[in-house]
């Protein structure tokens, strides 16, 4: 629906643009890599505090003003950061963003799983994606650029863009009609279903860490110019894939790609590693990034397919939320993760480490015996 996709436009887009350059910014006013790393991780711990009462959020207010608060505090943020450089008003700053952006995320994707019947929901989780790829993929390579050459100002501007957002919010949730307050009528969620919840949830931890690391630390590995054509590897990858990922799910099934999806990253992480380690070589960090695109995106989709596959229509709210506090937290981690290893130990283990962590959430890629309550989705969705 339109409407979802102007929010999700606007509302990445002053998360995109963001990404690399807050931490840039606490860098321009003294911050070290550790401090670098705690502007992306306060923003994502936010995001993921946030993300636990959402659905609640939901139950009492409905879509539209719970929409209209996250864009608002998004946006209005923004700007505030020119006041200071200083890296406690930068990490508070970040909280108010993280805030929003918690409200925005879990939203955004439970929308669509309301109103896209199951037998097509990899293709329309691969659409949404798209939407919100697109931001990520024009604004985090062009804002480092932009940042290093007219200024911090003109990137923080577009980082207000979520304000414009704020109308169409009350039309999602006239969209929704019914199923705007569904989640209130709805039993608890039980323990099998918040295990099959989580593994998928677990796996998207462990290659948004790679992701976290890659967005946060690529302009601190190679100049700005190159950092640019490393994000937009990054982001040409990521859209491709997690758009390109639906259409094989809906055909084939979400979990027989876990696994490979897994090692590529590995693999791309391993590349950036021996980059850095000479140096920061341009050829082997963008083949590198190309490959954790590819995971970093195909993963994105799938995993929240095999996550919605496993509920009822009522608790979609709770999937989404699990999912998007395992992608932000993951983000919030590898960010963290790697500035404290490349603080002690540099940028090459970092992503060494990285890696690891890939290989390690192999086991969480076995399926499960049976779904949990997929079928109750598939009718009602």
């Amino acid at each position: 629906m339109p409407a979802l996709g102007l929010v999700s436009v606007f509302g990445f887009s002053g998360y995109a643009a963001l990404l690399s350059v807050a931490p840039l910014w606490a860098a321009r006013g003294g911050a070290d890599a550790v401090g670098s790393g705690l502007v992306n991780g306060v923003l994502l711990a936010a995001t993921v505090l946030t993300q636990l009462g959402v659905p609640a959020l939901l139950r009492r207010l409905g879509h539209g003003p719970v929409i209209a608060a996250g864009v608002l505090l998004m946006g209005v943020a923004s700007p505030a950061y020119l006041l200071s450089d200083a890296l406690g008003p930068v990490l508070a700053l970040s909280a108010v963003r993280g805030i929003g952006f918690g409200i925005i995320t879990v939203t955004g994707s439970a929308v669509v799983a309301h109103l896209v019947p199951a037998a097509r929901r990899g293709a329309a989780v691969g659409a949404y994606g798209l939407a919100v790829a697109v931001p990520n993929l024009v604004l985090l390579p062009a804002s480092v650029a932009v940042a290093d050459r007219w200024g911090f100002g003109w990137v923080f501007a577009v980082g207000a863009l979520p304000v414009v957002a704020s109308p169409f919010a009350f039309a999602v949730g006239r969209a929704l009609g019914e199923a705007d307050r569904v989640a209130g009528r709805t039993p608890r969620l039980d323990r099998r279903t918040a295990w099959a919840v989580a593994r998928p949830t677990a796996v998207l931890f462990a290659v948004t860490m790679a992701g976290g690391g890659l967005l946060t630390f690529a302009p601190q590995v190679v100049d700005s110019a190159s950092a640019s054509w490393v994000l937009l590897v990054l982001g040409v990858g990521t859209a491709a894939c997690r758009w390109g990922a639906g259409h094989l799910s809906d055909r084939y099934g979400a979990e027989r790609f876990l696994a490979p999806l897994l090692l590529v990253g590995a693999a791309g992480l391993c590349l950036c590693a021996w980059a850095a380690q000479r140096g920061g070589g341009l050829g082997l960090l963008l083949a590198g990034a190309a490959l954790a695109g590819v995971a970093y995106g195909g993963l994105q989709n799938l995993t929240l397919v095999v996550a919605f596959h496993q509920v009822d229509r009522g608790h979609i709210p709770v999937a989404s939320a699990g999912w998007n506090i395992g992608f932000d937290g993951g983000t919030a981690a590898g960010a963290v993760a790697m500035g404290a290893i490349a603080t002690a130990s540099g940028f090459g283990a970092g992503f060494l480490a990285l890696a690891v962590v890939c290989v390690a959430a192999l086991p969480l890629c076995v399926p499960a015996r049976g779904r949990a309550a997929g079928g109750a989705a598939d009718e009602v969705a």
